[in-house]
């Protein structure tokens, strides 16, 4: 049991970083390897330092994002948005959320850029954007929270704050990751949120996506001179802006995650030191409870060796029986823990081989000396024990 517990540390929190690791993967990869975003904030240091810290930058103003979006020719689409609330609750007749929903400002092109793709409805046209249409796309939660019982939300009329907006697209669910869901946003045209959100200087976010995979970096040189020009950088000066590309966040966290995968492979060899200490002191009692049947099958022609090797395969095979019992208290403990934010379901076979080698490893230390002291005991001393 103690070894069992002790793979359970090991494969268990293993088992719910790889699955965390994975969901948040899949969800930056959703996006396409080929995005990349324009923001006002940074991290010093790099990405590879510890201790960074964030760095931020004058806003990006909606002028300079719009000159930005005319003027880039590069085979691409780009994207204009905003955050206009985070703390907004939405209503429909009796039904309404909690305060937490949050409202982005975006152009035509915000969806093809983010990943996101709609289920009902459609996506606001160039007119929409243009001239502030109080149409507004919601995500799956909001749908499932003010149009319960299947009601279709297609042209409902919805409250945002003090306005109303008419539902003119849901979006498909994006699911969730680390307790953060993608499905509790909604979408009003920029131009809207720009006259009805208005904010003391709020600052914009520029997305752009390559046609091809193969062009991104070029697109991102491309981009990043555009915007020194249109920002007013001076040359040998360093940029006022940050690029992010699409899986960066994710590398960032996976990063971090490894060192706790570190903590985790740490905390399982010392609880499992202590059990192979606590089978060793099993295993020198079973020795000592066993003098009699050792010293009559020396009597009977079972050399040193024989009872080396079966004391030995004792130990491992305790360890064997512990390590399987971990190992499916470990799978089912990750998977749960993975599952409750957002993960998915993964065998871990790369752990559950590590736990199995480790389970030798510990048989054969915690058994060894046992074994020896076994193979070494005087037959006629033996016999005649008790």
């Amino acid at each position: 049991m103690i070894i069992a517990i002790g793979i359970v540390a090991l494969v268990g929190i293993l088992t719910s970083i790889d699955a965390i690791s994975g969901s948040i993967a899949s969800n930056f990869s959703s996006m396409g390897s080929n995005s990349f975003t324009f923001r006002n904030y940074g991290f010093s240091g790099g990405m590879q330092k510890r201790g960074r810290k964030r760095k931020y930058y004058p806003r990006i103003t909606y002028q300079e994002a719009i000159e930005f979006k005319e003027r880039f020719d590069f085979p691409s689409t780009v994207s204009v948005s905003t955050r206009a609330s985070s703390l907004s609750t939405l209503k429909h007749e009796s039904e309404k959320t909690n305060p937490n929903i949050s409202v982005f400002g975006i152009d035509e092109n915000y969806f093809e850029t983010s990943g996101y793709e709609i289920e009902k409805g459609r996506n606001f046209s160039e007119t929409d954007i243009r001239y502030g249409s109080h149409g507004v796309i919601i995500g799956k939660d909001i749908e499932k929270k003010l149009f319960p019982n299947g009601k279709n939300p297609i042209d409902q009329l919805i409250s945002i704050g003090p306005g109303k907006y008419r539902v003119i697209g849901v979006l498909q669910s994006k699911g969730s990751s680390m307790g953060f869901s993608g499905d509790n946003n909604s979408f009003i045209p920029l131009t809207n949120a720009r006259q009805y959100f208005s904010t003391a200087n709020p600052t914009f976010t520029i997305s752009v996506r390559a046609n091809q995979q193969n062009e991104l970096e070029p697109a991102v040189g491309e981009a990043k001179g555009l915007f020194r020009v249109i920002r007013k950088d001076k040359i040998g000066k360093e940029e006022s802006f940050e690029i992010a590309k699409s899986d960066s966040f994710a590398n960032l966290f996976l990063e971090n995650m490894s060192f706790v995968r570190i903590a985790a492979i740490a905390i399982a060899l010392i609880t499992l030191l202590g059990s192979a200490i606590g089978l060793m002191n099993m295993m020198l009692v079973s020795v000592t409870e066993r003098t009699r049947e050792i010293g009559v099958r020396k009597a009977i022609g079972a050399s040193s060796n024989t009872i080396l090797m079966q004391f030995l395969i004792e130990a491992i095979v305790i360890c064997q029986f512990g390590g399987i019992l971990g190992i499916i208290l470990g799978v089912v403990f990750g998977n749960f823990v993975g599952s409750i934010v957002g993960g998915v379901f993964i065998v871990p076979w790369l752990w559950m081989i590590l736990a199995i080698f480790l389970c030798v490893i510990v048989g054969l230390l915690s058994g060894l000396y046992p074994a020896f002291k076994a193979s070494r005991l005087d037959p006629i001393e033996s016999l005649r024990y008790e």
